[in-house]
């Protein structure tokens, strides 16, 4: 059976390279683009989220994370449909986007295995 400090360790990876991945992102547009803020504020949080993870503070932090994951995520997927308000357009879907995306759904997964665990 997997040791929960592995599981834990793969978490907190999985939301610091997704965070790191955010920052590149916004590093890249945060002048062309306004609402790229969005990836700037996403990538210091989840960088932040690492610690509580890894130091194990509780559930809550727990919960709240996977909570502010899924939020990422939907605004990920409703910002990719063609002609939608926000940006008039789909916005392309690129290989670290997906990258992101899979780094988050692995942080949701591994956070609810653990919680199973304890």
């Amino acid at each position: 059976m997997v040791s929960i400090k592995i599981l834990i360790y793969a978490a907190g990876a999985c939301t610091l390279i997704a965070g790191i991945l955010h920052l590149s992102l916004a590093s890249n547009f945060i002048g062309f683009n306004l609402p790229v803020g969005i990836f700037l504020v996403a990538g210091i949080g989840q960088i932040f989220w690492t610690l509580p993870i890894v130091r194990i503070w509780g559930k809550i932090w727990n919960y709240v994370g996977i909570g502010g994951t899924i939020i990422l995520i939907i605004i990920w997927t409703i910002t990719r449909y063609p002609n939608i308000p926000i940006t008039g357009r789909g916005l392309p879907v690129n290989s670290i986007g997906v990258t992101i995306e899979v780094l988050q759904i692995a942080f949701i997964i591994l956070c609810a295995h653990t919680k199973q665990l304890h």
